[in-house]
């Protein structure tokens, strides 16, 4: 069991000299003064930040003025300092959720074509734009199951399970956001390949290492042939967690061997450049699951390898940053972190999530399951106590309706406004407001920022020459989004730009029943 836990916010600040800067393009002067600033708001009214009042509501826009200026809190913009690009954000097909919305019957045909739209539409709804679908059961499904139940081979491997919600929902939300990013990960291999022959625990045996491999391809080629690629896998979710649930005990070099001599020799034979992220697990297993596969040169050096998979449970965030100060050119994806009742302030537990995981490299913001029912299930063992994107409502005197919750707002304050391509631009963060900022790939601006306090913060804004200001209201998100050019983006090498001042770090955790 994970307890929930936390430490104060700290500042991390990383020195670069000038000479590990490079000039890598120069844009448009900067435009003038007058530059119209559109603002988007979500405000919670009780402690736990979960009573929404106000959803990403649109504010009337402000302009830039000429000049700089002060604020209570006063953030800096430069587009000179840019870092990581961004891929996307999201959450998880469970089945769970997947049911839920698609063949449990709750919901009409045109409440599931609207609350798809409103998740995955970048334009009608909020553009989640990175999906990670467990590839079999996990705690969040019905029962235990995987795409094979019948010893010795893989020869009656089948998708059926997934074909019924899974897959034709993935593929909808495919459609609705061409850009979007699709990972799987697997809880557990099938029970008879294991060595306790249970979907709980044990470990996979030494023969069916090649099987696992192949597992793996006829999953990918199976979705692609039904028109959903499949960006990224990792071999294991959370190795050696947990009892009560499908989980898989393994070791380190047991997963580099299955990398290497299974799972990407069965890639290569099936044609598949699916990327493989690691780990997949929380910041406090750096050390043991993700740096000795870092320093083997098989590892990071095979065209397979996509990166680092993290969970945000455990550990502190900073480990993103270390890890990327040790290897730069190794990539970092948010790949989990639910919210929960465990969780005494939700919306800022979504916001810090967004901002210290960006701020220190992080790809990705992925959410835990997309959706669960009034109940906070159904469960398979495991997490009771987690809460989705959305509720939807099943079997009580709400049946068919489905609640947008805190975290909906939260994660669309990011995919809303951020595209896939954008890159992390930097800017002063803000012990009251905490904050991170974009550019998109059409040059505009996403500048997110979170008032944790319980009083209103005049908020000025310095970028390129001129400066805006802003009343934001206690226990309000606002994302800011503007046009314009700046003067030049400097970067650093290794194909991501340098981190200056990353900002303060956090601990998360997350319960999980055993």
């Amino acid at each position: 069991m994970i307890s929930a836990h936390r430490k104060p916010l700290g500042r991390l600040v990383i020195l670069l000299s000038a000479a590990s800067l490079a000039v890598v393009g120069a844009a448009l002067p900067a435009q003038a003064a007058g530059e119209s600033v559109d603002i988007w708001l979500t405000t919670t009214s009780d402690p736990g930040g979960r009573v929404v009042t106000r959803g990403l509501e649109q504010q009337a826009p402000v302009e830039f003025g000429p000049g700089s200026g002060t604020g209570q809190a006063t953030i800096g913009v430069d587009e000179s300092r840019a870092y990581q690009e961004f891929e996307g954000a999201g959450a998880s097909f469970t089945d769970t959720a997947a049911w839920l919305m698609n063949s449990s019957g709750a919901l009409s045909e045109a409440t599931r074509e609207d609350t798809m739209r409103r998740l995955f539409d970048p334009n009608a709804g909020i553009g989640l734009s990175f999906l990670r679908n467990p590839m079999g059961s996990s705690d969040l499904a019905r029962f235990d199951y995987s795409f094979d139940d019948t010893c010795c081979d893989v020869g009656d491997f089948s998708i059926e399970h997934d074909l019924a919600d899974v897959l034709p929902l993935t593929k909808h939300a495919k459609e609705l956001n061409p850009a979007m990013k699709i990972m799987a990960s697997p809880w557990s291999a099938p029970a008879w390949m294991k060595d306790n022959g249970s979907m709980h625990q044990g470990w996979l045996q030494a023969q069916y290492y090649g099987e696992y491999g192949r597992y793996f391809a006829k999953y990918v080629q199976e979705y692609q042939a039904r028109g959903v690629p499949i960006d990224y896998v990792s071999p294991q979710n959370e190795p050696g967690c947990c009892p009560g649930y499908p989980s898989m005990q393994w070791n380190t070099e047991g997963l580099m061997y299955f990398a290497k001599s299974a799972l990407w020799p069965a890639f290569r034979e099936a044609g598949i450049g699916t990327k493989t992220l690691i780990m997949d697990w929380n910041w406090d297993g750096y050390d043991t699951w993700a740096r000795p596969q870092l320093q083997d040169p098989q590892i990071v050096g095979d065209p397979l390898f996509g990166g680092i998979a993290w969970h945000g449970y455990g550990g502190d965030v900073s480990a993103q940053t270390r890890a990327h100060d040790e290897f730069p050119d190794v990539k970092s994806y948010d790949t989990e972190h639910s919210g929960g009742t465990w969780i005494g302030d939700q919306q800022a537990e979504d916001m810090l999530n967004i901002i210290d995981y960006t701020r220190n490299w992080g790809r990705s913001v992925v959410k835990w399951s997309l959706a669960v029912d009034q109940n906070r299930g159904p469960h398979n063992g495991g997490c009771d106590v987690c809460t989705g994107l959305i509720t939807v409502h099943n079997g009580d005197g709400r049946h068919g309706e489905v609640d947008y919750e805190i975290e909906y707002y939260s994660t669309g304050h990011l995919t809303k406004f951020v595209k896939p391509g954008a890159v992390r631009i930097e800017s002063d963060d803000d012990a009251a407001v905490r904050n991170v900022a974009w550019r998109n790939p059409d040059g505009s601006k996403a500048l997110i920022a979170f008032n944790a306090t319980d009083a209103t913060q005049n908020v000025v804004v310095n970028w390129a020459g001129q400066s805006f200001a802003f009343d934001l209201p206690a226990n309000t998100t606002a994302t800011f989004t503007w046009g314009g050019a700046a003067t030049h983006t400097v970067s650093a090498g290794g194909g991501e730009a340098a981190a200056l001042p990353v900002g303060a770090t956090r601990r998360h955790g997350r319960r999980r029943a055993a």
